[in-house]
């Protein structure tokens, strides 16, 4: 008895989806190849969510670049997101929930490198610069169908010394389609 009461008190989500990112672009040209705008491209990812009958939980998620994009028309890279965050989740209407979190993450920039080998014959396909990210978002996710949701959603990371790139500051938005394994607070309840 205790063990089903325990069951029906929390919820576990997983989402798969798709966006983009989006961050300002130098607006001068002070120096010959000024870093430019981390933007574009298509960023396939996934969440789990954890989330407790207080309305309280926790969120891990991961994105990435899908194709490789041009560094300065230069040198091929892909950006690869990732954090974990403290959720608060709140219902909106009978169908619809709103999920607020914040957290901690990083950023790695896989650096594809050409003609980079050593003495011995090996040679090195990618060298990569990784950076630590304060992390915050918002999501609206709508059940269309008993637990199966859709999730339009927005995401914001602060990236400091984000050298590599024009902004510390880099917007992720995008939609995920998921399921909530568990009971959750839109379900509807059985008939007595």
């Amino acid at each position: 008895m205790l063990f089903v009461s325990f069951a029906h008190a929390q919820q576990v989500d997983f989402a798969v989806g798709a966006g983009t990112v989006w961050s300002s672009k130098p607006t001068s040209a002070s120096s010959a190849f000024p870093p430019p705008a981390e933007k574009g491209g298509l960023f396939p990812g996934a969440s789990l969510q954890y989330l407790r009958e207080n309305h309280f939980g926790i969120n891990a998620e991961g994105s990435f670049r899908y194709y490789k994009a041009i560094y300065n028309q230069f040198q091929p890279y892909r950006p690869i997101l990732y954090d974990i965050n403290g959720v608060y989740a709140r219902k909106l209407s009978t169908k619809a929930r709103g999920d607020f979190m914040a957290g901690v993450g990083g950023e790695t920039l896989l650096f594809y490198a050409s003609g980079t080998c050593g003495q011995n014959g090996g040679c090195r396909s990618f060298i990569n610069a990784t950076h630590f990210a304060l992390h915050g978002g918002v999501d609206v996710r709508y059940y269309v169908w008993r637990n199966f949701f859709v999730r339009p959603e927005v995401h914001y990371y602060y990236i400091p010394n984000n050298f590599e790139f024009h902004s510390d500051n880099v917007f992720r938005l995008g939609v995920s389609i998921g399921h909530t394994f568990g009971s959750h607070e839109n379900a509807k309840k059985p008939k007595k």
